[in-house]
């Protein structure tokens, strides 16, 4: 997750490069031996295709963000720990590690997968870092989550749950967000082969270990939200990439025989249109799925609309999803319509729609649209509940959709959990109050 104040980096490359400045790179990477690939696959883990995916993204557990969990930022008391890299950097070993080990412990329990499963959703999707694996270049992250990432796929196995395992930080980072891992002001994943052979090197692991495991590990996202509009460079990186995931994934046992895990490639911020003719299943690639994320509250623009026009927004999503080249679901997205929970901006900034962010205008107060459900107001709730259900119709008419995010400590308006709780998500996905929301 998401776009956040580097949002206007993007409109900005928009303007200056025009969102078909990359297509000149369809062509320009070269795909990996296709020999083999029109083997038929086996079983995938999930009837993709033929059933609709419906999940919610496990967020802010295996990989920090500061806005999910405000309390661990906000308890070193230093203004400069913004993302994991400065919350490994300037604490104390034993103390953020002991921190970082209650968290794992206690932020997502069994009870919350038996509660995913209750509520009708068949797909969580664990985002975690590429420090899981390996900090063999002396960065100061902490290790220990592949434990909790084996037990939270033993507990989807007893409770008939899918996941999608997301890379969400690559060394070097692919966006510059803190989500990412490191915030930093432009991306430096794709500018070192060694950075780009640390990150093939972890696909393969994960492929390789966990492609005896599709009953659970149904999918590998292997880089999430790489920020294409930083240049030509970067996303010739990215679709290079996205053949080399594919090699990995598709084909993990260094053989020509396949694998069941299916990859996810990002977007990359680009029109779906973009990925026209790319890994197409008429050439032999199988097991193809894109993921395209939803927010329509990363703008000047988009925190302006009215609710009528968020619900519209999104209902027109739908019309693009029949359209996509791929098999598409949308990996994130959200019945928020404001940018007003703490730090969702990054740590230590204020929000476009109250006009603390710097750069911003002004809207209106955002004490009524974030905190506690319980202090959500009847009207708002049931505009997150007309809001949530325009968005399902809209993305099942893809394959499919995976809310971010299930919870987060300070900000009901985001969570799933608390929309359960309060009554704007309903326990059961097919329950419709505006049936007609989309027309």
């Amino acid at each position: 997750m998401k776009m956040r104040n580097t949002h206007s980096l993007l409109t900005a490359a928009v303007a200056t490069f025009g969102i078909l400045s990359f297509t000149s790179l369809q062509a320009s990477a070269a795909p990996i031996e296709t020999a083999n690939l029109t083997k038929r696959a086996p079983t995938w883990g999930f009837p993709y295709g033929s059933t609709k995916v419906r999940g919610v993204n496990l967020g802010g557990w295996l990989a920090l963000e500061a806005w999910i969990t405000p309390s661990l930022f906000d308890s070193t008391g230093n203004p400069a720990v913004i993302d994991e890299w400065t919350f490994s950097q300037y604490q104390d070993y034993n103390t953020a590690h002991t921190k970082l080990v209650n968290h794992w412990n206690t932020f997502i329990t069994y009870n919350d997968l038996a509660a995913i499963k209750a509520a009708g959703l068949n797909h969580v999707r664990l985002p975690i870092g590429y420090w899981a694996w390996d900090v063999s270049r002396g960065e100061p992250y902490h290790q220990g989550q592949l434990p909790y990432l084996d037990q939270a796929i033993t507990w989807c196995r007893t409770l008939g749950l899918k996941m999608l395992i997301d890379l969400h930080g690559v060394p070097g980072s692919q966006n510059g967000f803190d989500n990412s891992g490191q915030q930093k002001s432009s991306p430096q994943w794709h500018t070192s082969s060694d950075n780009i052979a640390r990150t093939n090197a972890i696909i393969k692991t994960l492929a390789s270990k966990y492609s005896s495991q599709t009953d659970v590990v149904s999918g590998i996202a292997p880089m999430n939200e790489p920020a294409s509009w930083f240049g030509n460079d970067l996303m010739a990186a990215i679709r290079q990439y996205w053949y080399d995931s594919y090699g990995n994934i598709r084909y993990p046992y260094g053989t020509s025989q396949q694998g069941g895990i299916v990859e996810f490639i990002a977007d990359a911020f680009q029109p779906l249109s973009y990925w026209n003719n790319f890994m197409p299943w008429q050439s032999g690639f199988e097991g193809v799925i894109l993921d395209t994320h939803y927010y329509g509250i990363f703008s000047q623009g988009g925190v302006s609309r009215s609710w009528d026009q968020h619900v519209q927004a999104a209902c027109a999503r739908g019309n693009e999803l029949t359209s996509a080249p791929l098999w598409t679901v949308v990996g994130e997205w959200s019945t928020v319509f404001t940018d007003c929970a703490k730090y969702i901006n990054g740590r230590g900034n204020g929000a476009r729609y109250d006009g603390t962010l710097p750069g911003s205008t002004y809207i209106g107060s955002c004490a009524q649209w974030t905190g506690s459900g319980a202090n959500f107001s009847a009207d708002y709730k049931a505009f997150l509940r007309r809001f949530w259900e325009a968005q399902v119709t809209a993305f099942e008419r893809g394959q499919g959709w995976m809310y971010w995010t299930w919870k987060a400590e300070v900000a009901d308006e985001w969570s799933y959990s608390a929309g359960l709780k309060y009554g704007w998500i309903p326990q059961d996905p097919n329950q419709r109050i505006y049936p007609n929301v989309c027309g």
